[in-house]
């Protein structure tokens, strides 16, 4: 399998940090996060204007036409600089959800083009979650019901507010009424959309925990060069030193894993689910590791709300619960490797 990005990858991906660096630098995310809806309408036309709101819409409809292997460069971004999630739900998962509908879909006709120019929020909900992120905020909720897809507006639920320890998040417990008239499409089609979104759902968090985690090496790399103590940079101690290196061993071993599942998914891999769930078990344990080590380089002021880094630790601990816990992803590994006759070894994984 070939891991090479293309050039043109590469230069969207460099021109995403390069426009994050200036427009989401964290103090703004700060005064953004603590409004009441916690997100910015200013920001969101920024974002659309470099075509993150447009990259899986196919051209048809106003977008790029890009897929699974060009959003994993994007998403580590997304993590690094700490964007609210709300963009991964519509641009990434309510966008492989409304392509899959019928050309005829009065659905995929009227929200594709919104949310290619940016104009419209989907919040996507699954029992994987027991709450909702930016429901509140967004145009439009798409929906599972006994595997069925539903689509209706915030205002035809009853939404109730639930607090986050990652202040970027607005989540709430949506309670509706399943009906004809919301109903997208039926189980049989239903139930193979909602494991592909799942499974994106699980590549988006694994990048995103990527970044993360180089996020918090950084700022503790960073503070453990200004910081002295006996007169000397603390990052000059072989122990804090040994620190970071671990954090960044971790993030160089889970990179490869979370671009193979990426590639899973581009390909139609039949072991996509096993792939996505391995990215998210290696990147989950890189972010918690470059939380906690970041922690001990700050000794502990760190979680101080002054700190940046608190700000990316929440937002990788609150992550790395959603669309599957570690429960969840260790017990799609174990079917598969528990399983009668189950394809193991050298032999079946150089055999291609």
């Amino acid at each position: 399998m070939d891991f090479t990005f293309t050039e043109d990858q590469l230069s969207l991906s460099d021109a995403i940090h390069k426009f994050l660096m200036v427009e989401a630098a964290p103090e703004l995310l700060r005064e953004i996060w603590e409004t009441e809806s916690g997100r910015s309408a200013e920001m969101r036309a920024k974002l659309a204007d470099q075509g993150l709101t447009a990259l899986s819409v196919p051209e048809a409809y106003g977008g790029m036409g890009l897929g699974d292997l060009d959003w994993v460069l994007i998403q580590q971004e997304l993590g690094y600089y700490a964007i609210p999630d709300s963009l991964t739900a519509t641009a990434y998962l309510a966008v492989y959800l409304s392509k899959a509908l019928p050309e005829d879909s009065k659905l995929k006709a009227h929200w594709l083009p919104k949310i290619a120019d940016g104009s419209a929020r989907v919040a996507v909900g699954h029992p994987i979650n027991p709450f909702v992120a930016d429901a509140a905020n967004a145009s439009l909720l798409l929906l599972w019901h006994a595997d069925e897809l539903h689509a209706l507006r915030p205002e035809e639920a009853t939404l109730t507010l639930n607090a986050s320890i990652d202040s970027s998040r607005r989540l709430y417990r949506v309670q509706w009424t399943p009906s004809d008239k919301t109903r997208v499409c039926g189980a049989e089609q239903g139930r193979e959309l909602w494991q592909g979104v799942i499974n994106r759902a699980g590549v988006a968090i694994s990048a995103q925990l990527l970044g993360l985690a180089q996020r918090m090496l950084d700022l503790g790399t960073d503070y453990a060069a200004q910081r002295k103590q006996f007169g000397k940079p603390i990052g000059s101690f072989q122990a804090v030193k040994h620190h970071l290196a671990d954090v960044a061993v971790k993030i160089e071993f889970a990179r490869p894993v979370v671009q193979r599942a990426a590639q899973s998914l581009a390909t139609g891999h039949p072991r996509a689910g096993l792939h996505v769930s391995h990215a998210r078990l290696v990147a989950g344990e890189a972010a918690r590791l470059a939380a906690r080590k970041s922690i001990q380089v700050h000794g502990a002021m760190g979680y101080t709300w002054e700190a940046d880094l608190q700000m990316f630790m929440k937002r990788a601990w609150a992550l790395d619960a959603t669309w599957g816990d570690a429960i969840f992803h260790k017990a799609r590994i174990a079917d598969f490797v528990l399983a009668e006759g189950a394809a193991l070894g050298p032999a079946e994984t150089f055999t291609h």
